[in-house]
Formats: C-alpha cells, structure tokens, sequence
C-alpha cells in the first residue's frame, strides 16, 4: 500500500471513530435542540435537525437509562399539540425502542380516528407482551375499521394468546371483522388456529368463502413449517375439489407435496 492510500485509510479510520464516539455519546444539547425542532415539524420539511434523536436512539443499546429518557420524551409528542408529521416521528421511533412503558399511552390511541393507525403501528413492533393484551383489550372497545385495525395487528404479531378472541370473532355480522379475524388467524397458524378457521370454512358465508379457504392454507403452511406435517395434510384435503377456485386447487397440490402426502 503506498503512502497516499494509506494517509486515505488512516483519515477513514479517524472518521469512523469520531462517529462511532457521536453514536455512542450523543450530545445533550443537541437532542435537546432536535426536540424542539420536532414541535413545530411538518411532512415534507427537512429531517436533519431531527436526526441528534436517531443517534441518540442508536446510543440506547447500552444505556438504559438514556432509552427511559428518550422514550418518555418521545410518549410526551403523543400527548400534546404538535403536528401530525412530529407524532408520526415519534411513533416511529417508538415502534423501534418502546417498551412496556408506551403501551399505556399507544393503548390510550387505539380509539383514536386520526392516530389509531400508528399506535398500532407501534404496537405491533414493541415486542413486550403487555403490547399484544393491549390491543386485545381495544377489541372489546373499538367498532368497524378501528376494530379491524386491532386485529390485523394481532395477527402481525402471530399472537397465540389472542386465538381464542379471534375465533370469538369469526361469528361477527361484520363481515369485514369476521374477514380479519380468519386472516389473523392465519398468520399465527397453530393447531388452536387451525381448527378455529376449519370449522370456519363449513359455515363461513358465500362472501367469506375465499377468505375461510386462504386462512386454511396459511394454516396449514405454518404447521408445515412447524414439523407438524399430518395435521398440515389433513387440511389440504379438507381443502381438495373440483368446485375451488385455481388459486387453491394448486395451493393444495403444492401443500400436499411439502407436507409429504399422497
């Protein structure tokens, strides 16, 4: 290596460190300022003067007590006047570093027309299990699209605990909740999953059948994935017939194979 690479090699290390020290030891004051940049921030606005909150997000690893800071600084843009845009920031950076602190407040949102849709958001991300009961609990308080919402992030998180309430749910007038709840159902695909949506498929209205059916193959693909390769077949051929749509008969071909059944 000749001299000019390595004076080049020696700046890059130099450069790496002092960021690397930025990372891990954010300036005080510049999140201070970050934050008060975020009050008045609006879509569309430049994102740098936000960006000391990213890095001190990244420093949070290995300090606890910078990330009960952040978060709760954070949970206060949820709760006050500033700008759609600064709340969406926040739910976004909750939805990477929240704990089990921003649930209470996320839950609070779940009602909420305007901000349900990123409470989930957040939710669905935070991994602690006090974020699923949450949104389990607004099940019994939300209607129509804010219900829905609920459920589909349920099933995002393949929450297990959650399967007997959805199942509760596939019995609903609403079709659109009935039609969410099979979804959810089969994301999380477990066997309790799997016979809630199978004896779904018997009854489901016309307008449900193609939903009943498509949240018996994700089922059965989870329980392929799973080793649990009879339970997977027998759905399969619950499934077989002339009178499915393309859609599944191939699906049901392709399942049969991988679950290694005639």
């Amino acid at each position: 290596m000749n001299i000019r690479a390595q004076s080049l090699a020696a700046s890059q290390q130099m450069i790496e460190r002092i960021a690397m020290q930025i990372i891990l030891h954010p300036d005080k004051a510049a999140v201070d300022k970050a934050f008060e940049a975020l009050k008045t921030f609006e879509w569309g606005q430049d994102r740098g003067p936000l960006r000391p909150i990213d890095d001190a997000i990244n420093a949070t690893h290995g300090d606890a007590a910078l990330r009960k800071e952040l978060e709760t600084r954070l949970l206060a843009v949820l709760g006050c006047w500033m700008p759609r845009a600064a709340k969406d920031f926040a739910f976004r950076r909750l939805s990477l570093m929240g704990t089990a602190a921003s649930v209470p407040v996320l839950a609070d949102l779940l009602a909420d027309k305007d901000l349900a849709h990123m409470a989930r958001f957040a939710l669905e991300r935070i991994p602690d299990a006090a974020a699923a009961e949450a949104l389990r609990a607004a099940l019994a308080k939300t209607a129509g699209p804010l219900r829905v919402g609920c459920i589909v992030s349920l099933g995002a998180r393949r929450d297990e605990p959650s399967v007997p309430a959805l199942a509760a749910l596939l019995a609903e007038q609403d079709q659109a909740v009935a039609a969410a709840a099979a979804t959810a159902l089969g994301h999380i695909g477990t066997a309790e999953a799997a016979a809630a949506v199978a004896d779904f498929l018997k009854k489901a209205p016309a307008g449900l059948k193609a939903v009943a059916a498509d949240a018996n193959l994700a089922c059965a693909g989870r329980l392929v994935a799973a080793g649990k390769k009879a339970e997977a077949a027998a759905i399969y051929r619950a499934l077989a017939g002339a009178d499915q749509p393309k859609h599944v008969r191939v699906a049901v071909a392709q399942g049969l194979l991988a679950a290694g059944a005639p």
